[in-house]
């Protein structure tokens, strides 16, 4: 296992003064992480706490939390336990008891890391790990990310110091080292999906292919390669980001599909999205970009949507439905999510404000109140003529994805101002010494 501080050296995994948190399970791999990075600890200088985190699945994780404590008192490491109620979570968010479970076993992770009780987070993740989370990916669907498989450090927090050791290797050092470790007992149960790769397909395949484990891991490396000269060599100008959306054009299609799907995944990273993206999705963006009318959008998982407009297709992270609003017209101001800040003042006609409209707030009907706009809305233009106010957008390019949250002055399905774009005609200013001005600031 000496290797593993060569490849934590190679990959500055760690740096001096870090206190770094152990992921311990108490089977075999997380304890010999744990008892190899505490021996090294002065080599490294760093500090060494074991984090334990009964997930509340099985009868018997409360004995093996007792077990991680014990151990971690003996070697003399201080640790870290949690109970987190996994079923519960696959309840609530209708999730898998397998996913419920990291889930909640990563919101512990960050809560650490963000109350500075960690630096960084070690994971026992080796060799056949890796294979086979390779062949989870590639089952699934996923193109070269997925490929890949597991970094050696993800988000600058989560190290994997065995990464690239084999299990022979843990278990000949728990073996010289006198390390004590417990057998979890659902690793036998192959209704999870990592159970079965393991238990089943790795076990045939390995009978046939001895060196499987190594030759899927140089695979990886070799896709990690190639991967990592193409994204070097790509043209980023095409992304536009914004605070919460990212656009890309649709001619990006014209391109090779090795250079267009590499760009939707920098879509999807600069919003966040970094995992259950499959070719699938790549194909029903593609399909969205050069077949469907402008104003189509797709859902994605977790909550991605991606819209047509005008060219561009626009990524968000979040779905917004439409908000409801209702303000009475008078002076005031309120704020819209992904909107901006609406002002409403009255002014004299020489106090011009800079990107104000000006309306007559007495040809406004009474009843008139601010909201956003609704099937069957007409807008009389400026200078004249009627048209209904999704005409209007259209004109206008504005997304669709704004239309619902641009709010809009209006008295039944007339609507007298546009906040930020356009007063009726019907409202126009004519001689009158005050007036109502509408200002956005984003």
């Amino acid at each position: 296992m000496e290797e593993i501080l060569d490849f934590i050296k190679e990959n500055k995994l760690i740096k001096k003064g870090e206190v770094i948190g152990v992921g311990v399970s108490g089977g075999v791999d997380s304890m010999c992480l744990l008892h190899f990075l505490n021996a090294n600890k002065e080599k490294l200088d760093i500090d060494v706490v074991g984090i334990h985190i009964n997930h509340g699945i099985r009868e018997e994780s409360y004995d093996e939390a007792r077990f991680v404590l014990e151990k971690c008192k003996e070697m003399g490491v201080r640790v870290y336990k949690f109970t987190i109620d996994s079923p519960k979570i696959a309840k609530d968010k209708k999730l898998s008891v397998e996913t419920a479970a990291r889930e909640g076993r990563y919101g512990v992770f960050e809560a650490l890391i963000k109350k500075d009780i960690v630096d960084k987070i070690a994971l026992a993740h080796h060799q056949s790990d890796q294979a086979e989370t390779i062949l989870m990916h590639i089952f699934r669907g996923a193109g070269v990310a997925g490929a890949k498989g597991m970094e050696p450090i993800r988000d600058g927090i989560y190290i994997r110091p065995m990464l690239q050791t084999s299990k022979k290797d843990i278990l000949e050092y728990a073996s010289l080292n006198d390390i004590e470790y417990i057998e979890d007992n659902s690793n036998s149960d192959n209704t999870y999906n990592r159970n079965f790769i393991r238990n089943v397909i790795m076990k045939e395949v390995l009978k046939r292919y001895p060196n499987a484990v190594e030759a899927i891991n140089n695979f990886s490396k070799s896709v990690c390669e190639d991967d990592d000269y193409i994204n070097q060599n790509l043209d980023l100008n095409s992304l536009i980001i914004d605070e919460k959306s990212v656009q890309l054009p649709c001619s990006i299609f014209k391109l090779h599909s090795a250079v267009y799907s590499r760009l939707i995944f920098k879509a999807l990273e600069a919003i966040n999205v970094k995992k259950d993206i499959e070719r699938k999705h790549i194909e029903m963006i593609k399909d969205l970009a050069l077949n469907l009318d402008n104003g189509k959008r797709i859902k994605l998982p977790l909550d991605v949507t991606v819209s047509k407009e005008y060219g561009f297709l626009t990524f968000q992270n979040v779905y917004v439905e439409k908000p409801t609003l209702r303000k009475p017209n008078k002076c005031m101001t309120f704020s819209v999510e992904g909107f901006g800040t609406v002002t409403v003042k009255r002014v004299k006609l020489d106090a011009v404000l800079e990107n104000g409209l000006y309306f007559d707030y007495r040809k406004v009907p009474k009843d008139a109140v601010w909201r956003f706009r609704e099937e069957g809305d007409v807008f009389e233009k400026f200078g004249g003529g009627t048209k209904k106010l999704k005409s209007y957008f259209i004109d206008r390019k504005v997304p669709v994805r704004k239309r619902d949250i641009i709010p809009v002055l209006a008295s039944g399905n007339e609507v007298y101002v546009i906040a930020g774009m356009a007063i009726s005609e019907k409202v126009r200013v004519e001689n009158v010494p005050t007036c109502y001005c509408v200002k956005v600031d984003n």
